[in-house]
């Protein structure tokens, strides 16, 4: 019977199910070999040459699979669909070669699939491949660089700075970028101003609030009330006019449904939306794609399989009617930096299956399930349609104005089953909230002419807020803003700087650590190269030409 490797216990028992008694499905737990953890393991001076070893806790992996090619020496190798997996079918394919007392007739088969189900793996297996050696050069690549940076720096901060660990080519960089915020956040000085606000009242006896945005017939900026007095001035002007309704502007406006998730924006929106770190959402969905619940969870592509998409519109038309399904499938393309590898985005595997058909499941998968049906839903339905309004109130003189600001939704559209995309900006936060509840609030039916009074006058103080500290999400943002790191490293990274005592978690916040400004300020003295912004995202953009063949991984190094 022929052997097929997969990563994880999980996986194998799923396709082992599928593919029944004529196939022995193992797992390999990973990579069965690493970088021999000493000194000259990447030798420049000999072509780059690298020295593996197996480590303990795989040896016994390894000797199972060696044992299951006994009877039968036809090796499939089955791991991820991504650089990593193809090196971890490298490896083994490396181990199984080296090992006395077994030999491989010809060469082992490689089979990829987006999706742990019965039909992907099937059709898997009628076209198999040869590993992919460009996908393994660039991880070679990687691997070298990481391990060098690693080991000629890290000597380096140990002699100079006490207490710091190691100097990760691309988690030093993750640290620059939230310790230089931190020092952002230092450096700034608040400054203060006011603003004036009325509730008013329409005639048909209908209440709503209106901004001071004109006085002594001129236009306020934001810091033209700079102190209470100024206020308190503005203020007492507003209660002493009459005001009537002097413009009312209505005008439709749309909001686009999100694309798919890919890596990123997953994490994002489950740290928003669910409360889950990038580490816990990726374990979660690791374990829903080995199930055959979603496609590969590692991806920066927003592509959708046509049978996906048509299974999907069929979702739509079926539980919210025609309306809220567009004439064409929507198309989105990718707008990542260096995009990696093209995979599919992350969607369910069958999109008839919501999270309430899941049995068994932990509540963390059924919570992620679910907003990945969502997301995927909602990426193919209408926009949502809105009416916004913008009533302008004036005193009879012309010398003081107001204005009010409403919006009325015409049509859910997406926000249905995916809800408002409008999430409050990390800079100035409060400020945009009070925007937002301000633009969406339901104004009465106004006209030109109509007289409007001045219940209450309120005036409010304000600061300037500084640029907020990263959460673990906004820094995987700003990651793939630079094209820095990939989808299959993103969460590693920032739990690693975490790990490694350079910075911590503070009411859902990133904050660098003494040593973590330390270890920056150092590197960026020093070390500066290492700590660019450019070099690191353009070293990802090399390794990306290796593995697409444009490049030499020697040339490279």
């Amino acid at each position: 019977m022929p052997v097929v490797v997969v990563e994880s216990p999980a996986k194998a028992k799923t396709i082992g199910k599928y593919l029944g008694p004529d196939y022995i499905v193992v797992a390999s737990f990973g990579h069965v070999r690493d970088l021999a953890e000493r000194d000259g393991s990447v030798d420049p001076t000999q072509g780059f040459s690298m020295k593996w070893q197996v480590p303990a806790a795989s040896r016994e992996h390894v000797k199972n699979i060696a044992g299951a090619l006994q009877t039968d020496n036809d090796l499939i190798l089955a791991t991820d669909p991504d650089r990593e997996g193809e090196a971890i079918s490298w490896h083994i394919q490396e181990v199984l070669r080296r090992r006395r007392g077994l030999k491989l007739t010809g060469e082992p088969k490689r089979v990829v699939f987006n999706a742990v189900t019965e039909q992907a793996v099937r059709k898997a297996m009628l076209e198999p491949r040869g590993i992919d050696m460009e996908l393994v050069d660039a991880y070679l690549a990687r691997r070298a660089l990481d391990y060098l940076v690693g080991y000629t720096l890290s000597p380096v901060l140990w002699r100079k700075l006490p207490g710091a660990r190691s100097a990760g080519r691309v988690q030093s960089v993750c640290v620059r970028i939230i310790v230089e915020r931190e020092m952002e956040i230092e450096a700034f000085t608040a400054k203060e101003y006011w603003s004036v606000t009325a509730s008013c009242t329409a005639p048909d006896g209908d209440e709503f609030k209106a901004k001071l945005t004109h006085l002594d017939g001129a236009r306020l900026g934001r810091f033209e009330l700079p102190d209470e007095a100024a206020a308190l001035r503005a203020a007492q002007a507003v209660r002493n006019c009459a005001f009537a309704v002097a413009s009312v502007s209505k005008k439709p406006v749309s909001g686009n449904p999100p694309p798919p998730f890919m890596t990123s924006t997953l994490q994002q929106d489950a740290s928003g939306r669910l409360g889950m770190s990038p580490k816990r959402a990726m374990q979660t969905a690791q374990r829903l794609y080995e199930a055959g619940l979603i496609t590969y969870m590692r991806t920066d592509g927003v592509d959708m399989a046509a049978e996906a998409v048509e299974g999907v519109r069929r979702e739509i038309k079926g539980r919210f009617g025609a309306a809220y399904l567009p004439k064409q499938p929507n198309r989105y393309k990718t707008r990542v930096k260096n995009a990696q590898e093209a995979h599919e985005c992350i969607r369910p595997t069958e999109m008839r299956r919501d999270a309430g058909a899941l049995k068994g499941k932990t509540a963390d998968e059924l919570r992620l399930y679910e907003l990945i049906w969502k997301r995927a839903i909602a990426s193919q339905m209408n926009p949502a349609r809105y009416l916004q309004t913008t009533v302008g109130i004036q005193s009879a003189d012309g010398e003081v104005s107001l204005r009010a600001t409403g919006r009325v939704v015409a049509f859910k559209g997406f926000t249905a089953v995916y809800g408002d995309r409008n999430v409050a900006n990390e800079r100035g936060a409060e400020d945009d909230s009070e925007k937002a509840a301000a633009s969406n609030a339901r104004l009465p039916d106004l006209r030109q002419g109509d007289r409007v009074a001045c219940t209450s006058v309120t005036p409010r103080q304000h600061f300037t807020q500084p640029p907020p500290r990263y959460s673990e999400a906004s820094l995987i943002n700003r990651m793939v803003e630079l094209g820095i790191g990939r989808p299959s490293t993103y969460s590693s990274i920032v739990s690693t700087i975490q790990d490694r005592g350079y910075v911590s978690r503070k009411s859902g916040r990133l904050v660098p650590e003494p040593n973590g400004r330390l270890l920056t300020v150092f590197l960026k003295l020093y070390f500066q190269k290492y700590v660019e912004f450019e070099f690191t995202a353009g070293l990802e953009e090399e390794l990306d030409d290796v593995s697409g063949g444009r490049k030499d991984r020697l040339d490279v190094l």
